[in-house]
């Protein structure tokens, strides 16, 4: 696809065009995607003057416009558009008209619609009667139109459409429902050859390869293009961006956590001819989904759940079995997630009753097939909260996700495999439900956006709307037990943990108390190798309770480093005589100690050097080796600077200093990820306004 140049002689030798790009661009916003071709948004008239350098003088009323869109002009699976010119323009439709002229020049303003096929488009002035006599005026992009009224997905808000559209970073919420913290993340929708990636992505989904003018026919739909970029996210069925991989060895890729940014990912793609970039795991889905999706012009953005539910066979039960050591068994494929990250993309739905416009998820981590294909959504925010579960698109998978009983098993392995049911808890997943706030650095919670408060009268009502109610009673319980860790939880210290065990009866009890503490992946499974194991045996009193205080030390946990800094802690306790069991599980967090970004020479200023200081304070017992900071931001840095340093002691703070030249003006972000031998993945950010000369 040629780019747009101010000179249509590539087209043909009659006609010059000015398309005045830094005008139109501005007034359309996509002026930080580029001023040197033309990029409009649909619904919005755009201004172009045509020099006729044949010295003809072509009759008004003799000539119409031909709009054709698709990725290469002239080719046969392009669709067309055809315009007459009007006295007033129609912004309802395409239309056009002529507001000025003289001997030699037309002065043309054009409206898309606001229903227009987004992509790119090409412009002829075509003779009504002989369609040899045409004039090729030059190509053109057009996006998503969220200040259009008439465009669906038009935004009454001009902070949110600020925040949702424009913003080239953000924040995405990690770690746990006990310990939420947060990565920044750089969107950088705006850099130029993002747009023309964003659009290739479109044109390698399997519909478009399959059959291009059917394609192109749905280009013009938020619904669809939502529900394609979900697909072509992920590579499993396509050639989608990002290879989704949840375990050891990454070797031949990128470490999850590693990424800043979804740029460096979009470009890789794009560079190594559309092979699936290695590796992505949820929030690396959601952020390039972000990224394309806002590029385009949807507004969009990204949502944790925390303690979310991953339903696999679609019974809105998640079943946990345990064996006697506190060992997951392969008895389901349920799980659930410390967090699970997806976007929300806002649209009038059409294709649904009315009632449920606004708020869409749409998932990109390949988990469960939707319609043969593995994407999510959009499924309507409001149809997840009433429990609309025929409402496309993937309801019920959502729906689960934040709302799915528990059920955990006690599997004991005997000739005749048996199973006893420990635990029901209908209130542990969907917690803290996360987004960046709208115009600030805090976290909004949008927990009630998705389901209504545990225990009352409507959550009641959705259940058995859902058709939910399973049925599942609780065990009669003769044990109580609460598993209590102390906070904050500091990575490099020990983790003080107590368990309270209580009798229930009025009778004296014998019980055999296990305990493990194990390594967990944030999307559920633990490694099956514990880093501590406590067995003893306690008697209680009738009617009493019991503390048990344990300590998790760092020479036991610090062995395994990695980004999340998980541990899932276990607790099963026996009744010696009857064989009741009851058992607690708790996730937590280690938090890591903090990097400090400070700038040395402010204010920042467009086109000079910038010197910032990245301060670390090593609170460690061992000395941390192999340290090496990356550091990105869109505006800032282009692509990804990597600055290797020096061994850091035990209870010694080091410094780095790092000089860049900002490129953009306005409020950017600096984004920092610090990677050793004893952490992986620790990041920072700072806001930094970038001032104009």
């Amino acid at each position: 696809m040629d780019k747009m140049t101010g000179d249509c002689a590539l087209w043909s030798s009659k006609c010059r065009v000015d398309y005045q790009f830094e005008k139109n661009n501005k007034e359309h916003r996509t002026d930080e995607i580029s001023t040197k071709r033309l990029i409009v948004r649909r619904g919005q008239i755009f201004n172009i003057k045509v020099n006729f350098t044949d010295g003809s003088n072509p009759e008004m009323t003799k000539f119409k416009l031909i709009f054709e869109i698709g990725p290469e002009p002239k080719k046969s699976n392009r669709t067309q558009v055809v315009v007459p010119f009007t006295k007033s323009i129609n912004v309802k439709r395409w239309s056009g008209i002529i507001s000025s002229s003289t001997s030699s020049e037309w002065c043309l303003a054009i409206s898309p619609s606001p229903k227009a096929k987004i992509g790119y488009h090409s412009l002829v002035l075509q003779h009504i009667d002989d369609q040899h006599v045409k004039y090729y005026i030059g190509n053109f992009v057009v996006l998503f139109n969220p200040w259009c009224s008439e465009d669906e997905v038009f935004l009454n808000s001009d902070s949110q459409r600020d925040e949702y559209v424009m913003n080239e970073t953000g924040i995405i919420y990690v770690g746990s429902s006990d310990y939420i913290h947060h990565v920044a993340w750089n969107f950088g929708q705006f850099e130029e050859d993002i747009l023309d990636i964003c659009l290739k992505i479109l044109d390698n989904a399997p519909l478009y390869l399959k059959n291009p003018s059917k394609a192109l026919a749905t280009r013009g739909y938020p619904v669809h293009i939502a529900r394609t970029v979900s697909a072509m996210l992920n590579c499993d069925d396509d050639k989608g961006i990002l290879f989704g991989k949840w375990s050891e060895p990454y070797t031949d890729g990128v470490y999850p956590g590693k990424w800043n940014g979804s740029v460096a990912i979009l470009r890789e793609w794009n560079n190594d001819g559309c092979q699936a970039v290695r590796y992505g795991q949820c929030w690396v889905f959601a952020g390039v989904t972000c990224t394309v999706l806002r590029c385009l012009g949807i507004p969009t953005r990204v949502v944790t759940n925390f303690d979310s539910a991953h339903d696999a066979d679609a019974n809105l039960t998640i079943d946990s079995y345990y064996d006697v050591e506190g060992d997951r068994t392969g008895e389901s494929n349920d799980s659930i997630w410390n967090f699970h990250v997806w976007n929300e993309c806002w649209m009038t739905r059409n294709d649904l009753s009315s009632g449920y416009d606004g708020w869409q998820v749409v998932d990109a981590t390949p988990q469960e097939e939707s319609d043969g294909t593995y994407c999510c959504g959009p499924a309507p925010v409001k149809a997840i909260k009433e429990g609309e579960m025929d409402m496309k698109y993937d309801v019920p998978f959502v729906f689960a996700e934040v709302n799915a009983h528990c059920v955990d098993w006690l599997v004991f392995e005997h000739k005749e495999k048996t199973m006893m049911k420990m635990n029901v808890n209908v209130s542990r997943v969907g917690h803290n439900t996360s987004t960046k706030s709208c115009g600030s650095d805090e976290r909004e919670d949008v927990t009630s956006h998705y389901k209504y408060p545990d225990g009352s009268v409507q959550e009641a009502e959705v259940f058995e709307r859902a058709n939910r109610i399973q049925n599942i009673p609780q065990p009669d319980k003769t044990l109580g037990l609460t598993l209590i860790a102390e906070k904050p939880i500091y990575n490099g210290k020990s983790v003080a943990v107590t368990l309270v065990v209580s009798n229930k009866t009025p009778e004296k009890k014998v019980c055999d108390v296990r305990f493990w503490a194990k390594k967990r992946k944030y999307h559920g499974p633990s490694e099956n190798t514990c880093v501590k194991k406590h067995k003893q045996e306690i008697t209680i009193a009738p009617n009493e309770e019991k503390e048990i205080p344990l300590k998790v030390n760092y020479k036991e946990y610090g062995r395994f480093p990695d980004m999340y800094n998980l541990m899932k802690l276990i607790t099963l306790v026996t009744d010696v005589s009857t064989k009741d069991s009851t058992s607690a599980i708790k996730d937590i967090t280690l938090i890591n100690p903090p990097l400090t970004i400070k700038v040395l020479n402010e204010p920042a200023v467009l086109n000079k050097k910038v010197q910032v200081e990245i301060s670390f304070l090593n609170t460690f017992p061992d000395t941390l080796k192999n340290c090496v900071m990356t550091i990105e931001g869109a505006g800032l840095i282009e692509g990804e600077n990597e600055i290797k340093f020096k061994d850091v002691a035990p209870n010694e703070a080091t410094k780095v200093k790092h000089e860049f030249v900002p490129y953009k003006s306005g409020l950017k972000k600096l984004l920092v990820d610090f990677d050793c031998d004893k952490l992986q993945d620790v990041k920072g950010s700072l806001n930094i306004a970038v001032q104009d000369k």
